[in-house]
């Protein structure tokens, strides 16, 4: 009897090769005025926020949206900004691990996932009453416009096959 000793990740594809395979338009180069809108939007919601926060958001959307691309994007700004890695593997779990994160953190990542899966039952009352609770008005209207911009972001990365791993903003 013999055994197949050949190595399982010979048979992934190379960053550059699953890149090579993905042919679908830039939509930055394709429709630039849409891409600027968004970028501009983006630019906007933050406005005022922490950006920890701002990152916490957007890391739950996209594990929900499995969005691998801006996953990798946000984890990666969030580490820069001195996240810790105990968080950030908590985040997909955080209802489990509520002492990770503070009570504001928890109402943000509640509404986070309310509007990203608004689909299934809409943003329920307790879920928005939790954010306003920890928010002023502009603020929550922040958070909620970052929960819809990394929701477009995530979209638009999905629907034109970005790789994770190739970050055009650097």
């Amino acid at each position: 009897m013999t055994t197949n000793t050949t190595d399982v990740t010979s048979a992934r594809p190379t960053l550059e090769e699953a890149v090579a395979r993905r042919n679908r338009l830039d939509l930055a180069r394709s429709a630039p005025k849409v891409f600027r809108a968004v970028v501009g939007f983006d630019a906007a919601a933050r406005e005022g926020l922490d950006p920890a926060l701002v990152e916490l958001i957007q890391i739950r959307a996209s594990h929900l949206n499995h969005c691998a691309y801006c996953l990798h994007m946000h984890t990666n700004d969030a580490r820069k900004a001195g996240e810790s890695e105990d968080r950030l593997h908590m985040v997909p779990v955080w209802r489990e691990a509520r002492h990770f994160f503070t009570e504001r953190e928890q109402a943000a990542l509640a509404l986070t996932e309310a509007v990203t899966l608004v689909a299934g039952n809409g943003v329920p009352d307790e879920v928005y009453a939790g954010a306003a609770a920890h928010f002023d008005e502009e603020e929550l209207a922040h958070v909620i416009a970052v929960i819809l911009t990394i929701n477009t972001w995530n979209r638009m990365a999905l629907a034109t096959a970005k790789v994770a791993g190739t970050d055009e903003r650097r």
